[in-house]
């Protein structure tokens, strides 16, 4: 039985197992140079590292996906489709022994491809990832939605996650282009959704409160072109690779706003013009904002920040990881409870 399933499950792990080891060589000769880097890398980065970054994240959003559709969704469907299954069953096979072979070979295969390639990619980030500055060249936080799916340990549980939810919904539907489309959906669905709903509360975030100053400010914007738009500002914890969940304005009585007072609008110094001295402006500019801030920290308002600290980076790994490891837990237990039930 092992060696059927095999034989079922090799072009795909044939496949897996050529993409992973294209990654791994492009990362192994890349990764010295970005490791030998010191002083402020990001200013080194070429146009070459910084694509080979985002295909590192592209990859590792991918891979489980198609691991989920074309590994695990036919896995199942594709039998009970052809009624092929019934032949195994015939042949002093148990149900239960038939689906774990097939499952178990498609986890394991599953698990080491994520596991190869995040380790690579997660190897070839690291020195991007300890590195500090306040704009990070541009690059994500390794905590940040955007970097963390592609980090640590959490894709080897997305990549098993996807496969035994393409194995579940393979042995509902029964057919396997529908499966496939139907895991695709549902697990980009819950890669989307967990990032803004389930890992922010994974941990209790931290809640911090500041004054709008010189060194705590991040940014201010203007919404809208009309003779006086509102003005929005915003904050930044003392880590610039904190996760930022909600920045938020209070008001002098701690009532959340949505724009500064009409003042602060008529206050702040206009962009410097191009025809005038550039440096001049930018110290006055500099000068007349600082006078804004304080005034606006002396009436009472303040920046209420919830976040997610970097150091919080593996606590939030393992937890997901965990969170994943019960979901796919409960997909193999619904899929032997309806194949013992209900396929005929």
């Amino acid at each position: 039985m092992i060696w059927l399933s095999w034989r079922q499950l090799r072009i795909q792990a044939a496949a897996a197992a050529v993409g992973v080891a294209a990654a791994a060589i492009v990362l192994a000769v890349t990764g010295p140079r970005i490791a030998g880097l010191t002083g402020n890398i990001f200013d080194q980065l070429t146009n070459t590292d910084r694509w080979l970054y985002s295909a590192g994240i592209v990859v590792l959003a991918v891979a489980p996906a198609l691991l989920g559709a074309f590994l695990g969704a036919p896995l199942v469907a594709r039998e009970l489709e052809a009624g092929t299954h019934r032949l195994a069953w015939t042949q002093s096979v148990t149900r239960g022994r038939w689906l774990a072979t097939k499952l178990g070979l498609a986890l394991v295969t599953a698990a080491a491809t994520m596991g190869v390639l995040a380790l690579a990619v997660t190897w070839w980030a690291d020195p991007l990832d300890a590195a500090q500055s306040d704009t990070r060249g541009s690059l994500p936080s390794r905590i940040t939605p955007v970097a963390f799916d592609m980090r640590g340990i959490v894709p080897v549980a997305y990549g098993v996650f996807a496969v035994a939810l393409g194995v579940a919904v393979g042995a509902v539907v029964r057919r396997s282009v529908a499966a496939m489309a139907i895991t695709l959906a549902v697990y980009v669905f819950v890669t989307v959704a967990v990032p803004i709903w389930v890992r922010p509360h994974l941990i209790p975030p931290v809640r911090q409160t500041v004054a709008l100053g010189n060194d705590t400010i991040d940014g201010i914007t203007m919404h809208g072109d009309g003779p006086t738009p509102p003005v929005t500002v915003s904050a930044h914890t003392v880590d610039p690779a904190d996760w930022v969940l909600s920045n938020t304005t209070l008001d002098p009585s701690g009532r959340a706003i949505d724009r500064l007072p009409s003042w602060f609008e008529q206050c702040i110094p206009p962009p410097p013009s191009p025809a005038a001295d550039q440096q001049r402006q930018a110290a006055a500019a500099r000068g007349s904002l600082d006078a804004c801030l304080k005034r606006l920290s002396d009436e009472g308002y303040r920046q209420q920040l919830v976040y997610q600290p970097a150091s919080r980076f593996w606590s939030l790994q393992w937890a997901e990881t965990g969170v994943f490891a019960v979901a796919s837990g409960l997909l193999a237990w619904f899929s032997f409870w309806w194949v013992r039930r209900r396929v005929t």
